[in-house]
């Protein structure tokens, strides 16, 4: 890698910034000043030192946003807020993307990293990786529809889903509504609300509590996101059985 792509990619600096730096003498490869932006280097072998403070380097980067509604779970969109729209300059990088899909309507754990073979792992249904989902739904489900959910549902077009678990919560006898919990291992397309409309009824919100491991903390308000410590790290790639670094 071009020694001054990787002060960019490393958030040091942008190219320019980095060109001046390297001019000034700031710049120090290997114990040696580094003369031009155009050097090469092995990013996970050779040491930088920018002011005489090391540039460590981080090929992954991971976050847990709490997705609010309106927003699109895209990278780009040509009319409407995307996720990656809420990112700060200073964490966005161009590489970055949300794993799987919420709903413009729905809000919740989102996963947003640049590690493409573990987020197609996370999304793909034969390693079970679970999502729980909170659900207001209009009138009463009954423990026949639990057990419908637990045998795996079949869809109105025919689409059979994998089983999952339903919890049925409080009921609003003034709004008519009731509250439910699922917990799945495959995304397909609007599945809860496809899942609910089989029962007659209709999904009046929809947050997910969690992916996986990461688990949405009430200290994450709608619109914010962090990054994922290391321990979550490691537990995400071991609920994909991911072994790569």
């Amino acid at each position: 890698m071009r020694l001054d792509k990787y002060l960019k990619e490393m958030r040091v600096a942008t190219r320019s910034e980095a060109h001046t730096l390297i001019r000034d003498g700031h710049v120090n490869v290997n114990g040696v000043v580094a003369k031009q932006g155009r050097q090469s280097i092995d990013p996970d072998q050779d040491t930088v030192l920018v002011g005489g403070q090391p540039v460590v380097y981080q090929r992954y980067f991971y976050f847990l946003l709490n997705k609010p509604v309106a927003v699109v779970t895209a990278t780009t969109d040509k009319t409407a807020q995307t996720v990656m729209n809420l990112f700060n300059k200073a964490d966005y990088r161009d590489d970055l993307f949300p794993v799987g899909r919420l709903d413009k309507d729905t809000t919740g754990a989102l996963l947003i990293t640049n590690n493409g073979e573990l987020g197609h792992r996370l999304t793909n249904p034969k390693h079970h990786v679970t999502k729980v989902y909170q659900a207001i739904v209009t009138g009463t489900l009954t423990e026949d529809d639990v057990a419908q959910v637990a045998a795996g549902v079949t869809l109105k077009d025919g689409t059979v889903l994998k089983p999952a678990d339903m919890k049925l919560g409080a009921y609003d006898p003034v709004l008519d509504q009731t509250t439910i919990q699922l917990t799945l291992t495959e995304g397909k397309y609007h599945q809860v609300k496809r899942m609910v409309g089989s029962f007659g009824q209709r999904v009046v919100r929809l947050e997910r509590l969690s992916f996986g491991p990461l688990k949405l903390s009430t200290g994450l308000l709608p619109g914010h996101y962090r990054a994922l410590s290391e321990e979550e790290v490691n537990a995400l790639k071991a609920a994909a059985d991911f072994t790569k670094d």
